[in-house]
């Protein structure tokens, strides 16, 4: 098992592309940890704004009446990939991990597989 800043770390350097990586408390809108970004991309704004992406998601699916989860949300920009994977192990209810990907460089199913082998790992 591995703390957040192992499974930060994890994703920067074993995804290929990463610019930065979250993991969100989707109830508060609050980074709980942080790796990457820079002066041009700050992530701790943008784990607050992709709050509300995953808030109107999630009541979108009740009031449509679907029961099931959602695996992770896809945001193509015109060069970078924007993944929101939602957790489902133990102890990680209404957190997220947040990846920014150089859409010239990464491979968007290596990713989710990646952050999906991470997730498994990550101990909140």
């Amino acid at each position: 098992m591995a703390n957040t800043e192992a499974s930060l770390k994890d994703a920067m350097a074993s995804i290929e592309g990463t610019l930065g990586v979250a993991l969100v408390d989707y109830t508060s809108g609050m980074a709980l940890g942080t790796l990457g970004g820079g002066k041009d991309f700050n992530l701790e704004v943008a784990a607050a704004g992709n709050t509300d992406v995953v808030r109107a998601k999630l009541r979108t699916m009740e009031h449509l009446g679907i029961k099931d989860e959602i695996e992770d949300i896809l945001i193509t920009l015109g060069t970078q990939y924007h993944l929101i994977r939602l957790l489902k192990t133990r102890g990680s209810n209404g957190l997220f991990l947040y990846l920014v990907l150089d859409g010239g460089r990464a491979n968007l199913a290596m990713a989710r597989h990646q952050l999906r082998k991470i997730e498994a790992d990550l101990e909140v």
